[in-house]
């Protein structure tokens, strides 16, 4: 297994459309094995395919206290959605920034696991949460867009800095 990069806001491919995953086999596996070392490692409850460049419609979440409870989703669908409720949300492609989100509280999605096989799932709380943020990372959306111009042109113009600063101590 190895641990991945993770793209940070505004890197334009967090802004793609994910494509529908073709096919379960060995290498999307292992891709995903390698998915949630990176988010156990960030630490993170939750990373989508295109957070670490990768263009295709998957991701894995965690939100157990233990970090043992894996999830995997292959071509996601949201069938439903119920309620509204405000979460604190931060991403691993926005370190360090957290914002209140709105979102339904009560959703049910479809999807596949790691297998390949469909199922379909209720969740509430911060597991519904978690899942639609990163169905958005699928959509090329960020929960920067929730919030206000000036605080993502702030939060953007802040990391675009961290990640010079990077730049110059790595060279």
């Amino acid at each position: 297994m190895a641990l991945l990069n993770i793209l940070h806001f505004p890197d334009p491919r967090l802004r793609r459309m994910a494509q529908p995953v073709e096919q379960v086999d060995a290498a999307l596996k292992a891709l995903i094995d390698d998915m949630l070392e990176t988010m156990y490692d960030a630490p993170g409850i939750g990373l989508a395919a295109p957070q670490i460049g990768v263009n295709q419609r998957f991701m894995v979440i965690d939100v157990s206290e233990e970090s043992n409870e894996p999830l995997v989703f292959i071509n996601p669908e949201l069938l439903s959605a119920e309620g509204e409720k405000d979460y604190d949300e931060g991403c691993l492609s926005v370190p360090g920034y957290y914002e209140p989100v709105t979102r339904p509280d009560v959703i049910r999605v479809r999807a596949m696991d790691k297998n390949g096989e469909q199922f379909e799932m209720d969740a509430d709380g911060l597991l519904a949460v978690c899942i639609q943020h990163e169905i958005d990372h699928l959509d090329g959306k960020l929960f920067v867009d929730y919030i206000s111009n000036l605080k993502r042109q702030r939060i953007k113009r802040q990391l675009e800095k961290q990640d010079k600063n990077r730049e110059k101590e790595s060279a």
